[in-house]
């Protein structure tokens, strides 16, 4: 069979494309660095267009804000009316006491501390904590399982995915007292008893709108939330309102580092003096958990701030110099001249029915009438005039400590109250 040649046919020819931006070609003949260059000017544009597009979103978020503040304001403030906790109901219960809350307050800024969650989910636990005992009886053993349930609703309500803790975790800190279960069962009953409100505008929320006012001061902002954080461990500020506590915090803060403050009309510098006080009462007798938080550079180590800013107190009080008697002025008072009419001679006043005074003598003190009310004065109802029961609160005890946290007798199934 002889060889038949096949007729020429011509290669089809491709078309030229462009620049292909992609990580698997490689030109080797790219001597003068032609494509590295433009490379490099695409990924420039690109950043600045970033740039531009976020500093447009960030305006256009202020613009939203400051037209929607005054509503978000009033909205958070309703909010934390209606999600507030009883103090008295927390009083009355039967196994646990007050002097209870911080070892638990300890054990849950240690987790909140662990995990790296926001600020606001600790103060949203405290607060779901407080909520559930003002409704339910709780048991002594059965004190830190319910805190546990507030931080993981308070970690799955709020913050990141990423950094919820587990049950598994949360049963490794816990000394594995608890079981699995038993975690999953006091999460839907704390839900349940607070019929699933959880959103309560926490002291964080406050704080954001306070210093949204000022620039950018981190200091500031570590300090007050080292005090409000600090205000969580004393029953006298259960009560108060976030917002309250938020401007309070951040003028005890502004005072401690010798900020300025704002004008009294402000929203943010109307602050409670009588809070800002007992604030400032409690920032000598800290917790060693919230001294070792707040001791990092990260959190601009506000307690070693507190520490001098103390010690500086201390030493200004103990420098008080006191005059010796001898040079003190002396005034000198001229005698009035003898006169034989006794109305112009002072004397002591008298009060009719009562036995003569000698003269120069103080009269004594007079006992109160029947009508009159303590501070009320005259007039005023007695059985209108309200009076406050003092709470006895025993003494903290090592004994307490255990059986709340690692008491094995209490390792057994939850019972709770419908």
């Amino acid at each position: 069979m002889a060889f038949q040649q096949q007729p020429f046919q011509p290669q089809p020819t491709f078309p030229t494309f462009g620049y292909c931006d992609s990580y698997f070609v490689e030109n080797h003949n790219d001597d003068d660095g032609l494509f590295a260059r433009a490379a490099a000017e695409r990924d420039r544009q690109r950043g600045i267009a970033k740039l531009r597009q976020k500093a447009l979103a960030d305006e256009l978020s202020r613009s939203t804000a400051d037209e929607y503040q005054e509503d978000v304001l009033d909205h958070m403030e309703r909010m934390e009316s209606e999600t507030m906790p009883d103090i008295q109901s927390i009083e009355i219960q039967t196994e646990i006491q007050l002097f209870m809350r911080p070892y638990l307050l300890d054990f849950l800024l240690e987790a909140h501390h662990a995990f790296q969650l926001l600020p606001e989910t600790l103060h949203l636990a405290v607060n779901l904590l407080d909520r559930y005992c003002s409704r339910r009886v709780v048991y002594k053993r059965h004190y830190q399982l319910v805190g546990c349930a507030a931080l993981l609703i308070a970690s799955k309500y709020g913050d990141r995915k990423e950094r919820v803790p587990t049950i598994r975790e949360l049963k490794s800190m816990c000394c594995s007292l608890y079981d699995d279960d038993m975690f999953t069962q006091m999460e839907w009953h704390v839900l349940q008893t607070l019929n699933w409100v959880i959103g309560h505008p926490t002291v964080t929320g406050f704080l954001q709108l306070c210093l949204s006012e000022v620039g950018f001061d981190p200091e500031l902002e570590h300090m007050s939330w080292y005090i409000s954080e600090l205000a969580l461990y004393h029953k006298e500020f259960i009560p108060v309102r976030p917002s309250i506590m938020a401007r309070s915090s951040i003028a005890l803060a502004r005072c401690i580092l010798n900020r300025p403050q704002p004008r009294f009309s402000d929203w943010s510098a109307q602050y409670d003096p009588q809070v800002v006080l007992n604030l400032s009462n409690h920032l000598g007798q800290p917790s060693q958990a919230l001294l070792r938080k707040y001791a990092s550079p990260q959190l601009s180590s506000v307690s070693t701030t507190i520490e001098v800013f103390l010690a500086r107190q201390a030493a200004l009080a103990s420098r008080v110099v006191q005059t010796p008697a001898d040079q003190l002025p002396k005034m000198e008072i001229s005698e009035p001249a003898p006169s034989g009419n006794p109305y112009l001679t002072p004397q002591t006043p008298q009060k009719l029915g009562f036995p003569s005074v000698p003269m120069g003598v103080l009269t004594p003190p007079i006992t109160p009438d029947k009508d009159y009310c303590g501070q009320a004065g005259y007039g005023a109802n007695p059985t209108l005039v309200p009076r406050m029961p003092a709470t006895y609160t025993p003494p903290p005890s090592a004994g307490h400590h255990q059986q709340m946290h690692f008491a094995p007798q209490y390792m057994q199934q939850p019972q709770f109250v419908q």
